[in-house]
């Protein structure tokens, strides 16, 4: 297993994922990342924001999954983490918590607060989450763009200004 940034040729493969992901479980719906228009350019996209990354999780040369940092509400140091998916047959292996700590180690460095989205029905990402420290809000952060979302989590960073 390699844990590396997205490269340009990954934007298929993470897309595909993300999108096949979100369509098992019947979230291919608006106000979901199924519409993200970055979704095409996810390189792109996470290159050109300020204290930003997307990496993937790679198995024998093939991309399996991914996770994103990005910022939220820069002038608060808070981010977001975005896009933790991965294909199905690696789900439960551990892959989940070693993009967790990545992208978490990381957000560290840049940010007090890690904010995110997901649904209360994804029980196993929520339990994940939690177990990161994570705590459950009773609405979003304001400037929320994913408004079919139902479950906001906010963690404090051990901060370290480098």
């Amino acid at each position: 297993m390699i844990i590396r940034e997205i490269e340009k040729e990954d934007n298929a493969k993470v897309k595909e994922i993300i999108k096949n992901s979100l369509k098992s479980l019947g979230l291919d719906i608006p106000g979901t990342a199924y519409f993200d228009p970055q979704l095409n350019d996810l390189h792109y996209y996470y290159s050109n924001l300020k204290h930003a990354k997307y990496w993937v999780v790679e198995i024998e040369g093939e991309v399996v999954g991914g996770i994103g940092i990005a910022p939220f509400n820069e002038q608060d140091k808070v981010c977001e983490l975005q896009k933790l998916y991965l294909s199905t047959k690696t789900q439960g292996l551990g892959f989940g918590k070693k993009l967790m700590e990545t992208a978490l180690s990381f957000a560290s460095k840049h940010y007090e607060k890690c904010y995110l989205e997901t649904k209360h029905e994804l029980k196993t990402a929520c339990v994940l989450y939690e177990k990161f420290g994570f705590n459950l809000l009773y609405q979003p952060l304001l400037g929320s763009d994913h408004s079919a979302m139902d479950a906001w989590y906010l963690k404090d960073l051990d901060y370290k200004k480098i």
